[in-house]
């Protein structure tokens, strides 16, 4: 999938530092460096806590803006934002575990690198995901975003949108209906 208009516009305003572009960025992208976070730990066995986690999505969005975001300027739009975004993420985090001396449960398998090649592709995907989305209520695309790439409980996501709990399960069926009907 290519770089879309959407991206194009948000990297160019990231690079050229207009006002409340890196928030917009991060606000585009953190679920998708969580998500990066969680299952490169998930693949290679290591439980995180929390505080370990948020530190790992903290580097990978450090090292984005190091050096005059060095890392985005390298980004040749030749694939999607998010693909490149993930590949960039996990290296980052693969690299900080190392180092930080990360152990993987006992017993656990290591990674088979064609897992790590399939979670990569699906991530590309994020792009078509995103403009999907944006033919949903506001309402229900949030509630589709914290559910299914930011994995919040029914719980966390009816304290987030202010919703009561029980409607939370309604609301993405008939947001994925809405889906459905799209494709």
């Amino acid at each position: 999938m290519s770089l879309s208009e959407v991206d194009r516009r948000l990297l160019d305003q990231c690079l050229e530092q207009a006002p409340r572009a890196w928030e917009n960025f991060v606000d585009r992208f953190l679920g998708l460096v969580v998500h990066v976070v969680n299952h490169t730990a998930q693949t290679r066995q290591i439980q995180l806590q929390p505080e370990q986690r948020d530190d790992l999505v903290a580097d990978v969005f450090m090292v984005l803006v190091d050096n005059q975001f060095a890392v985005l300027r390298r980004f040749r739009r030749n694939c999607s934002l998010a693909t490149y975004l993930a590949v960039v993420a996990r290296r980052i985090i693969v690299r900080r575990m190392l180092a930080a001396g990360f152990q993987m449960i006992a017993g656990a398998e290591p990674v088979d690198p064609a897992i790590e090649a399939t979670h990569e592709n699906r991530i590309a995907d994020q792009e078509q995901v995103e403009q999907m989305m944006a033919r949903l209520d506001p309402k229900e695309a949030n509630v589709v975003r914290m559910f299914h790439l930011e994995g919040k409980s029914y719980g966390e996501i009816s304290a987030a949108a202010g919703l009561p709990e029980n409607s939370v399960g309604p609301m993405l069926s008939r947001a994925r209906a809405k889906l459905r009907d799209d494709v």
